[in-house]
């Protein structure tokens, strides 16, 4: 082979190689910006309660990020081995970049997972919990609710709640539209916020899926808060920290902040995760 062959030869192989290593890295950058498109943050506060029974986790993979938040209940510290074993669960099974393939298949299988572990870990009536989760995946929503924990999105200066979940009162309601209750009767349980359904019982069934999934288009915030969050600070209160300036977790402190300066008796604990979709 001639010199010059020799040298057209090594330039192409040069060539090749070098095209190769920057679709590598094109590759590599790009799953680096899906995986890490949201930024997030976090919060929680103990509130005049003894124990703090609230527990939350995200995970985010190269398909996108699940964030989960449990409101534990039980005797002692049930409560909160409940809330941390359901987290637990969530995480482990959203580690799997399969299971945000099918949402509400991966959601069913991990709150099932959740109550089977709390069942099989705790004693009967020792510790429950009200799961919410949410997974985001090419710039769009999906949520499941198991009890009171409650998902929220803010956008175009409004904080909305996009679950019901599971209380009497909104049962109360459910059975009102379908004909069973009367206005009366519906009305005089509407307050009611006493739950009938969380993981950790015998039984348990219901979850609360979204109908279709909720598309972003950049700006938005969503929240996953527990009922001592919704329910102690005002809603106006929640929109005008999420419209100020500062991080996600700066909002998150911020929301948080809302409860403990509250004036409200016998504050329940309180937590919040704080997802923006730039």
């Amino acid at each position: 082979m001639a010199i010059p062959e020799v040298i057209i030869l090594l330039l192409f192989l040069f060539g090749t190689v070098l095209i190769a290593e920057r679709m590598r890295l094109s590759l590599h950058s790009k799953k680096r910006k899906n995986r890490g498109f949201c930024e997030t943050g976090a919060s929680k506060t103990i509130g005049d309660r003894e124990v703090q029974e609230d527990e939350y986790g995200i995970t985010e993979t190269e398909e996108g990020l699940m964030a989960v938040l449990a409101d534990g209940m039980g005797k002692h510290y049930g409560g909160k081995i409940a809330s941390r074993m359901a987290v637990n669960v969530f995480q482990d099974l959203f580690e799997d970049r399969n299971a945000f393939y099918n949402p509400q298949y991966s959601f069913r299988k991990a709150f099932q997972a959740a109550n089977r572990e709390i069942l099989n870990q705790l004693e009967e009536e020792q510790g429950s919990a009200s799961v919410g989760a949410v997974l985001i995946k090419n710039r769009k929503l999906y949520y499941a609710v198991v009890g009171n924990v409650k998902i929220a999105v803010y956008r175009n200066h409004e904080l909305v709640s996009v679950s019901f979940g599971h209380t009497i009162g909104v049962l109360a309601n459910q059975k009102y539209e379908e004909g069973k209750l009367t206005r009366q009767e519906a009305l005089s349980l509407v307050n009611h916020h006493r739950l009938y359904n969380f993981v950790g019982r015998d039984g348990f069934q219901d979850v609360e899926f979204f109908d279709t999934p909720i598309a972003f288009y950049g700006g938005e915030y969503v929240l996953l808060m527990s009922d001592g969050m919704y329910e102690t600070a005002r809603w106006k209160d929640m929109e005008d920290c999420l419209e100020g300036e500062g991080s996600c977790q700066d909002k998150a402190f911020r929301l948080v902040e809302l409860v403990n300066r509250s004036e409200e008796e016998e504050k329940d604990n309180a937590s919040v995760v704080v997802i923006n979709i730039p």
